[in-house]
């Protein structure tokens, strides 16, 4: 919103002490635990004077949280990814993942069909996202997500990243969609059991069952169209396959852009059809 020029010139004083105030709250990144406190103080100012939260939320996520070297070193063993493809597949699915997968289909049919015509996405896909991300959300994860993203935050080899991602759980918190409390997923933030992370959480997350709240750790029917809204808003093509080099498979590099999972998702899609 514009200011007209009077509003301007009296506020250009007070512009500068404003615009000075960052650098002394910024919160400084570290490499060890013994700066966290600090870090996490200063972060708690930032997060309602730069980002609009309200001191109600940030107590709420925030308070008593503290420094877990154990999601460093998860964040520092990452190997999964450098498997060759075969090597990956044999090791994430197997001939109970696409029964489990052709069982919920059959149970789901007429949630998937919804889920089609509103979002142009097939139900394989979605199913074998649902099926390697989690076991169809078996294994969401039990860590907590806000203390996780805070000690990403503060650590300085992605610092700015999941700084984005922990004010984003706080919005999630916010809005209502879920309490601090329920906030577990994944050593890196992730949530729900299709493991949005929590800024894709808030930009493709839809209340699908309707009772008022984007719920993609308990209700089915959120997650499974949030994840279909999510490959719709990336460009997905509905009627296309997304075979090597289509612009769905682009599509699904979006989702994970490690080359492996896409072609796992892609195979496993292909068998749940079977």
């Amino acid at each position: 919103m514009r200011k007209n020029l009077r509003s301007f010139i009296a506020g250009v004083s007070f512009s500068a002490v404003v615009l000075s105030a960052p650098a002394a709250l910024a919160a400084k990144c570290g490499s060890d635990a013994s700066g966290f406190a600090a870090w996490l103080q200063a972060f708690k100012q930032e997060a309602t004077s730069r980002h609009g939260l309200s001191s109600y939320t940030v107590s709420a996520a925030l308070n008593g949280v503290t420094y877990d070297a154990q999601v460093i070193k998860l964040d520092r063993n990452q190997k999964s990814f450098k498997l060759s493809f075969d090597e990956f597949y044999k090791r994430r699915v197997n001939n109970a993942l696409i029964k489990r997968g052709q069982t919920l289909w059959a149970q789901y049919g007429g949630l998937f069909s919804r889920i089609e015509r509103d979002y142009g996405v097939p139900p394989q896909i979605i199913l074998a996202i649902w099926g390697l991300e989690t076991g169809y959300g078996s294994g969401s994860g039990k860590m907590q997500v806000v203390r996780s993203l805070a000690t990403l935050s503060y650590d300085c080899r992605r610092s700015e990243f999941f700084t984005r991602e922990l004010v984003a759980a706080l919005k999630i918190i916010e809005n209502g969609d879920k309490a601090p409390e329920d906030m577990r997923g994944a050593w890196a933030g992730e949530l729900g059991q299709t493991q949005f992370l929590p800024s894709s959480y808030v930009n493709y997350a839809v209340d699908y069952d309707g009772d008022g709240k984007r719920d993609l750790i308990r209700s089915v029917p959120d997650v499974l169209a949030s994840t279909a809204n999510y490959l719709k808003q990336k460009g997905w093509r509905p009627g296309e396959g997304w075979g090597p080099g289509s612009a769905n498979e682009a599509v699904l590099r979006d989702w994970n852009r490690a080359e492996v999972y896409v072609k796992t998702i892609g195979v496993m899609a292909e068998k749940l059809e079977n």
